[in-house]
């Protein structure tokens, strides 16, 4: 297993250990770019919608401090298409 396998279907920002989804919870799921296969927990949704995030990450073209950012997929609001990366603030 590869550790985009590994990735794939575990949740963005849980616990190494306790990475899995829960029942209790709401999830899109992140597509491209470098979380791609993560489930980004949407349950509380600020105002109750949510259309685009910036997600630091290590693993993206700036490094460690980076940003991947995503955007709803329009009609699908379930999937999240990457829209590139940013650096991040020194």
């Amino acid at each position: 297993m590869d550790e985009a396998d590994f990735m794939r279907g575990r949740v963005y920002g849980a616990d190494h250990e306790d990475a899995a989804p829960r029942p209790d919870r709401e999830y899109a799921e992140l597509v491209g770019g470098p979380l791609d296969g993560l489930l980004l927990d949407v349950t509380e949704r600020p105002g109750g919608d949510l259309r685009e995030v910036a997600l630091t990450t290590e693993i993206g073209r700036y490094g460690p401090g980076g940003w991947a950012l995503y955007e709803e997929r329009p009609g699908d609001a379930r999937r999240f298409d990457w829209r590139g990366d940013a650096p991040g603030t020194a």
